[in-house]
């Protein structure tokens, strides 16, 4: 009889526990290092400006305000760590986090690894509707904005899935062939609303905030975005295993009790509403959430429940790094935070076509 051992003194099922031990001690630690990376990221980039601010002061700054302790601060200081520099930086985490996580779920969801809010059109369609809040003169805040985003976000994938076949739209060249033909429609859509509004300043205003920028965040905006992202992820874990069951397709995810067309619109339409709310405070960040997701990929395999905290983490340190890049290389000008992203994301984007044999 053939013994179950995997080595002297190991059983198969001892092994096994081993490895799964291994695995969550691996998983714990992954987690605890990228979010101390994260902390670490936001307090340091604080500092970074034309402003000499140190790291003591900005967690002076921060005690002071949660009343943990009195910070002798010179005001204007603390003007900028308060009012200026820690909202964007943490904005940027938020943006990060959340593009990452709509485009790990979009790519599972289309069964398509080029998939992201930027190259379906839906980000596109969220700048569209923003757009036309400001043009239309329904107002400029946070939530006009938002709602402009989401009808624009939702109204622009509805037409991709219709414009590639309804359910066959989930083939991965034809959803990516028709979110570049809505996302350029939405983009001429845009160019003609801003001629129209024939006002340089806000010409000039709308055109540098669909470039993506982080400018403009302030603690409103934040707390628009914040409970979006949170809420969001929250029904994303939620939903971690039927992500999983997606992977395999929609017949293996039917076998397996998911209810796929009830489950992949709820999650389309909270990916489209968290697109929109992040559209909203940054205008158009491309590539996050195309690149991000492999990257985390590569450290956790396709197990949502393992992918979705990394990705999340991994993108709100990435972009916290890019926008103070993008902030602080050409000081005193500054860089749209979407120029830089596409910058990097490109080359990435072409190796990624390359390694994929994707057919019609």
């Amino acid at each position: 009889m053939l013994a179950r051992t995997a080595a002297p003194g190991h059983t198969v099922e001892a092994t096994g526990v081993a490895e799964a031990t291994r695995s969550r001690r691996f998983d714990t630690g992954l987690l605890v290092t990228l979010l101390a990376t994260l902390i670490v990221s936001i307090g340091v980039t604080v500092t970074l400006g034309p402003a000499d601010i140190s790291v003591t002061t900005v967690w002076a700054v921060l005690a002071d305000r949660l009343g943990l302790a009195d910070a002798d601060v010179p005001l204007l200081r603390e003007h900028i760590v308060w009012q200026l520099r820690l909202p964007r930086v943490l904005g940027a985490a938020v943006l990060g986090g959340g593009l990452a996580a709509v485009g790990a779920v979009m790519q599972t969801v289309t069964r398509n690894p080029l998939a992201d809010p930027y190259l379906l059109g839906v980000s596109s369609g969220a700048s569209l509707g923003a757009v036309a809040v400001l043009v239309v003169g329904l107002g400029g805040g946070v939530a006009a904005l938002t709602g402009g985003a989401f009808a624009g976000a939702l109204a622009a994938f509805a037409v991709v899935v219709a414009v590639s076949g309804g359910r066959a739209a989930l083939a991965p060249t034809r959803v990516v062939l028709a979110g570049v033909a809505v996302a350029q429609l939405c983009a001429a859509a845009t160019s003609f609303a801003i001629v129209w509004v024939a006002d340089p300043h806000a010409t000039q205003s709308i055109a540098f905030w669909l470039s993506g920028s982080l400018a403009r965040v302030d603690w409103t905006a934040l707390a628009w975005a914040a409970p979006v992202l949170a809420a969001v992820l929250i029904l994303l874990a939620a939903h971690a295993r039927a992500l999983n069951a997606f992977a395999f397709g929609e017949d293996a995810a039917a076998s397996l009790g998911v209810p796929v067309t009830r489950v992949r619109w709820l999650l389309l339409v909270a990916t489209a509403l968290l697109t929109a709310a992040l559209v909203a405070i940054s205008g158009a960040v491309g590539f996050v959430g195309l690149i991000l997701p492999h990257a985390a990929r590569f450290l956790t395999g396709a197990d949502h429940r393992r992918l979705l905290p990394v990705v999340v983490l991994g993108g709100a340190i990435f972009l916290v790094w890019v926008d103070t890049a993008a902030r602080t290389l050409f000081a005193p000008r500054e860089l749209p935070v979407g120029v830089l992203t596409a910058l990097l994301g490109v080359p990435a984007f072409v190796v990624l076509l390359n390694r994929q044999r994707v057919g019609g």
